[in-house]
């Protein structure tokens, strides 16, 4: 499966679950650490865990088993590492405060279809 189809789907999952204000971000032209951040907010502790257990459910089932996966025990910020495509979840207060878009800002923004 194509890196394409595979962004779409972890965006939909993101969606699907009802995770805040995604931005798919393309880093291939900025660093070599990986290719795609997938950055979502959640309301809560809960909502950051159910967010990034859909998340590797529906990954999962297309062949996709992250290298690691962080944060759990305190669900303010998961992150999920799939080599390629890096998924940031995290509280409001911690999106707002490390601004991740910002410190990409030369990244491109994608929408995914």
């Amino acid at each position: 499966m194509d890196h394409e189809k595979l962004l779409s789907a972890a965006y939909a999952a993101v969606i699907d679950q009802k995770g805040e204000d995604p931005v798919l971000l393309d880093l291939r032209e900025l660093t070599v650490v990986t290719d795609y951040f997938l950055i979502a907010t959640g309301r809560n502790p809960n909502h950051l865990k159910a967010l990034a257990d859909h998340l590797l459910e529906k990954l999962d089932a297309l062949g996709l088993i992250p290298f690691r996966r962080e944060g759990d025990e305190e669900a303010r910020w998961i992150l999920m590492d799939y080599g390629f495509l890096v998924i940031h979840l995290l509280g409001q207060d911690e999106r707002d405060f490390y601004r991740l878009e910002e410190l990409w800002y030369g990244a491109k923004r994608l929408t995914p279809t």
